[in-house]
Order: C-alpha cells, then structure tokens, then sequence
C-alpha cells in the first residue's frame, strides 16, 4: 500500500520492551515440547520466595496488573481503579520457542514451519566444509551443550589447540565459542559469518557468537562477555519493522533488535553490555528520540539466569527492572505508548537448560489515557502478533496493510 494511503497515527512513539525470556504459563501445546508445568514468572516467585526468605518486590509491574496475568507469590493481582495501564497475555503460533520466531511472530510474522534443529551435532561434511573455508584446525565439541558447561569442559583445550568450540542446544542454533584474546574477536565473527551463509541452507535460525575470557590455569574462571553477536537468517517477508522503514518511520533498536532481525527494518540499532546497560540506553534514548520505534531487548533473564536455571539472579534481575520502571516513566510524554512482553520463556525452575513454550505476558500503558478501572485486561491474545499490529496502530493509524501481515491491534481497548 503506498504511503499516501496511510494516516499518521495518534501516538508519536512506541516503546516496546522485551524481557528476554520471561514467560507467563505453559501454552496448551506445551507438552509437544516437553515443557508441561513450566511457568517463568509463576514458578520463579514462589522459589525465589522459598530459597531467598522472602517474596519478589515489583510494586510497579504489579501496578500495570503483572499478578493478574499469571498467580505470582509475593505479587497479588491488581483491584480495578488502583492501578494504571492495561496487561494480558499472548499466545504464540509459530512453531518452536526460539528467540527468532518469537519476535518474528511479535512484528507479524508467524513461522509456520519451525526452524531446524540439530541436538546430536552437526554432520561431519559441513564442518569439514566450514572449516576449510575458513582455514580452521577443527572445532571442539559438536553437540548440545550449555554455554557455560561446554566453557568448563573444552575452555581449556581450546586455548590449547585454537579449535573454536562448536555446540546448539534445543533451539535452532549454530553457536561458536572462542576465546576473545587468544583466538581473536573480529576472527570469531568472521568465521561466524560464513557459517550463516552453511545455515541457511540448514534451514537454521541463528548463528551465535559466543566470545569469552579467562584462563583458570592462572586463577582467571572462563567468562563469557557482552560481545556476543547473533547472525539470523533473513526474514521471509516483510515485517513491520520493514513496513515502517518503508513509510519513513523511524526505528531505533536497543540491544540484539538488529541482529535478530537481520538488520531489516531496523534504521539505528544500540548494542548494549546487558540489562543494567540496556536500560540506561533506553532511557537515554527516551529523554532524546521524538519519534517513532524504540525497540529495546533486556538480555540478561535468559542469557545470565534462564539458561543457568538461576532462580537469584533471575529474580533481582526483575527487580532491577521493576526499580527502573518509575524512571522509565517519568522519561515518557504525551503521545507515548509503551508495550512490554517477552519472545518466549525461560523457566529457571524446570530441568535442563533451554527454553520453554509459554504464553508471553504483555503489560501497556499511555501517559495520558487514564481509565478509572485501570489496569484494564486486555485478555488471551491469540498471536504475539498483536503487539506489532498494536504498535502499527498506534504510529500508523491501521494495523497493517490487507493482507502482508497478521494481529490485531488491542489499542481501541486502551483507548476506550
């Protein structure tokens, strides 16, 4: 649809906020992936209170009605007229529960057929293919792992050889390993690189490089650092990150928004050193971007504490976010709208490491549109598209061109 034929919409800015991870209750086909029972943010409090002796403070997300979208110990549901805002929860209909598909459903495509995985490793011809072409010794590992596991297993052989670290887990990921210092951080995203180019004939969402530091031989533990960088495969169709650039639109990512979305749609990205980080950049950025989208992913519950199962860390790292909500509010003006939600789940309760298939909870609020029986509910949505059909509303005017994406805007409830 040319430009002309799209109004401006009744917002200036939208902030959308990823929390990384952090699901809302297993979905009704979560058994298909094993991940019955699995709930972040409900099982997360009641074992944060059990383990740390006393309950999660977020006095502000359960202003916006937090507690009433999944029972949070610590964190009741929210009286109507004693909050602001409005929350509910989404469905995802994309196949798998990956961090690609998630945000990909989230501007409005679904991934109908979910990406490839490879949990026994990869075959021996494609890497012997990898790492001819990029002159490489061999690789370590080749396997499902955890990034932090396989670090304590084959950090120091690697340091040794020069063999990058190759592994993936339940998720559709080709992730290399290395040493930032010994092996070179330019070189791991070069041969990072070409191994997108072998994935996407594997049909595999994301290469990932994971660079570290350290050398416990003298005292230094492997750790890895901020310096990962994400290589997705390119989006089969327009998004709305696209449309918007089409339209003119500002688009500002904070975060991995640029590498997950291959760079597409996405005018200016910011890379960030986690949440703590990620959250001054967006700050930063409200109190100076006029228009638009500011599209920020907090990293850390799903990078630091989902996959390591660290109900602690997971925990005060959402409180550290809750603390920052006042400050995050006091940036907005007139004509903002703010949607916070997840791309998937991370229960650091359940067994083993990856991810697990929940609903993503969202949380909205508008400064300005005030509702007596605030926070509203805006219910069960069907699809995380709905939060790009929302945001499209609200820069654009309509929720999307006919036909080119899916969702439905849950902003008229808002308004109202």
């Amino acid at each position: 649809m040319p430009a002309t034929q799209i109004s401006q919409g009744p917002f200036q800015r939208v902030i959308l906020i990823v929390l990384d991870g952090v699901g809302a209750g297993e979905l009704p086909d979560a058994g298909k992936y094993g991940d019955l029972g699995s709930n972040t943010l409900g099982n997360l409090a009641r074992q944060f209170a059990k383990t740390q002796g006393r309950t999660l403070k977020l006095p502000n997300l359960q202003a916006w009605g937090l507690g009433n979208i999944t029972p949070m110990e610590g964190v009741p549901p929210c009286t109507a007229g004693q909050g602001f805002g409005a929350f509910g929860r989404a469905i995802e209909l994309s196949s798998g529960k990956d961090t690609t598909s998630g945000h990909w459903e989230m501007a409005g495509l679904v991934v109908q057929k979910a990406f490839t995985t490879y949990p026994s490793g990869f075959s021996q011809e494609i890497i012997d293919r990898w790492c001819r072409e990029n002159h490489l010794p061999g690789v370590l590992g080749n396997k499902s792992a955890s990034g932090t596991e396989i670090l304590e297993e084959l950090g120091a052989e690697h340091l040794r050889t020069g063999k990058p670290i190759l592994y993936t887990s339940a998720d559709s990921v080709w992730q290399v390993a290395a040493h930032e210092e010994a092996f070179g951080l330019e070189r791991l995203y070069t041969i990072c690189k070409s191994a997108r180019k072998l994935c996407d004939e594997l049909q595999i969402g994301r290469v990932i490089a994971r660079p570290f530091v350290g050398n416990p031989e003298k005292g230094q533990p492997f750790k890895r650092t901020y310096n990962r960088k994400d290589y997705a495969q390119l989006p089969f169709a327009e998004t709305a990150l696209d449309l918007l650039e089409r339209l003119g639109v500002p688009t500002l990512g904070i975060g991995k928004i640029s590498n997950i979305y291959a760079g597409k749609g996405v005018r200016e990205n910011i890379d960030t050193q986690g949440n703590t980080d990620g959250i001054r950049v967006l700050i930063e950025q409200l109190r100076s971007v006029q228009s638009g989208l500011i599209f920020c992913n907090l990293i850390d519950f799903d990078m630091l504490y989902g996959h390591r199962r660290d109900v602690t860390g997971f925990g005060h790292s959402l409180e550290e976010f809750d603390a920052a909500v006042p400050a995050i509010k006091a940036a907005l003006r007139p004509g903002d709208l703010v949607l916070i939600s997840a791309d998937h789940g991370n229960d650091p309760t359940y067994r083993g490491t990856d991810h697990t298939r929940e609903y993503v909870p969202i949380l909205a609020h508008a400064p300005g549109v005030t509702e007596a029986s605030a926070p509203l509910d805006l219910g069960t949505r069907p699809s995380f598209a709905d939060i790009g059909a929302t945001m499209l509303h609200a820069l654009l005017g309509q929720e999307h061109p006919p036909g080119t994406l899916t969702g439905r805007s849950f902003l008229p409830l808002i308004r109202n």
